[in-house]
């Protein structure tokens, strides 16, 4: 007779590796503005994408083709760099928030509003995060 659940066939050795992984993650997760960064990435490649274009025309051409790419890029690079290095939150979150606004008039209404909505919720989430502890860490004498 087969059972209902899927995860009998994992062997338990391979589940406790995905669990170990997902903990971890979960943890690098909390240390960091994660879902800011996220949505600031998906919004430099909506905008990038709502440009309809090849790179090559945007390389040949003039400032309108070109400057899609350059805010799209932007964008994404803003979301790496507030996941990879969260000191900056503050810097970042501004950064974002104006290449957002700067999306609108120069990227084909800003990915036809939907990017600069969404680099604008992104950015607003990276300049507000506050660092979280991880799980399970104890307060230390100094902070009560």
């Amino acid at each position: 007779m087969m059972s209902s659940t899927t995860t009998s066939n994992i062997p338990t050795r391979a589940r406790a590796i995905l669990r170990e992984a997902r903990l971890v993650f979960r943890a690098w997760r909390r240390t960091r503005p994660f879902w800011g960064g996220l949505l600031t990435m998906l919004a430099g490649v909506w905008i990038i994408r709502a440009m309809r274009f090849s790179i090559g025309i945007a390389l040949t051409s003039n400032w309108p083709y070109i400057a899609g790419f350059l805010v799209g890029g932007g964008l994404v690079l803003f979301g790496l760099v507030a996941w990879f290095a969260p000191i900056y939150r503050g810097l970042l979150g501004l950064l974002c928030l104006a290449l957002s606004l700067l999306a609108f008039p120069m990227a084909n209404l800003g990915g036809y509003l939907i990017g600069s909505v969404v680099g604008i919720f992104g950015s607003s989430m990276i300049w507000s995060w506050g660092e979280k502890r991880p799980r399970g860490m104890r307060r230390s004498s100094e902070e009560r």
